[in-house]
């Protein structure tokens, strides 16, 4: 097979390396009929770059989905790792690729593949790109919504750090601790230093404390601007206390757990109720009840 660099090796037992092969080029720019040629006349599909980057790696973070299929139809190792740590899984979630990551799921990549110093999970990843399909898959397949990255903390976090609304609400809705800590810091805290008055408001809604203080003593409205919408929407917070009927419904979901919304979709009550209990209503819905609460 052609090698675009010189340099070609062979490390122990780990196998052969190259700087960059055809495969990998191929892969990366999506040209599937060049790819499948290479695969037919002997190509390895396995084979690493130094810092260990594979075809399917590459295919995955350009979600060049038919190349990712011919690559794994060719015994493509599906959870092999980057130097980094990443798994070409990880790179889907990264490249917002909702194809890619259900193809490699359906060839049995990891979800939760264990953390290092270096990567983050596929959820995080998920998180960090905004893809909130690509969220939405990761946590109907079993991913961690703890798991705890040295970088960013949980996905929450990150997903809040990111300005990503959407995404935020599904990880809260599927059980997500809303009040999970780095460093004393809180996911409401990163809201409002983005200044996003919906997702402080999401955020308040599933029972973040707007009281928290992180490592430097400050709260989350700390880090907004005076008389800006984000400040005013955590001093009226800070000054009205949570409605009886919120303090209910957070009091079942986390006793439910990250079971909440299935559990309460097959309970024998009203559409209005259950859709209250699985927050189906607007999230401003929480500043509207302590407003009109006597």
């Amino acid at each position: 097979m052609e090698v675009t660099a010189a340099r070609r090796s062979f490390l122990c037992d780990i196998g052969f390396w190259a700087d960059r092969t055809a495969l990998h080029e191929a892969a990366f720019h999506g040209r599937a009929l060049q790819l499948k040629q290479l695969i037919e006349s002997g190509a390895s599909v396995n084979m690493v770059t130094v810092d260990n980057i594979t075809p399917l790696h590459e295919a995955c973070m350009q979600a060049q989905v038919k190349c990712a299929r011919l690559l794994l139809e060719a015994g493509a190792q599906v959870d092999v790792r980057t130097i980094h740590g990443s798994t070409p899984l990880c790179n889907a979630c990264a490249s917002g690729s909702l194809e890619c990551a259900k193809l490699l799921l359906e060839y049995g990549a990891k979800v939760n593949p264990s953390l290092t110093a270096l990567t983050a999970s596929p959820l995080h990843e998920a998180c960090i790109q905004g893809n909130v399909d690509v969220v939405r898959l990761m946590i109907a397949s079993g991913a961690q919504l703890e798991a705890y990255d040295v970088h960013f903390g949980p996905p929450l976090h990150i997903a809040c750090a990111k300005g990503h609304v959407d995404c935020v609400r599904e990880l809260l809705i599927a059980g997500a601790n809303v009040n999970s800590v780095k460093f004393h810091e809180t996911a409401l805290h990163h809201a409002a230093r983005v200044h996003k008055v919906e997702m402080i408001e999401l955020l308040v809604e599933f029972g973040a404390s707007v009281y928290a203080s992180d490592n430097l003593g400050r709260k989350p409205a700390d880090y907004t601007t005076p008389a800006s919408p984000s400040h005013a929407c955590l001093q009226f917070h800070e000054s009205n206390p949570l409605s009886l009927q919120q303090l209910c419904r957070l009091t079942a979901r986390m006793t439910l757990g990250t079971r909440a919304s299935e559990v309460i979709g097959r309970l024998n009550i009203s559409r209005r109720i259950r859709s209250f209990l699985q927050f189906g209503d607007r999230p401003t819905s929480l500043q509207r009840d302590a407003r009109t609460d006597p």
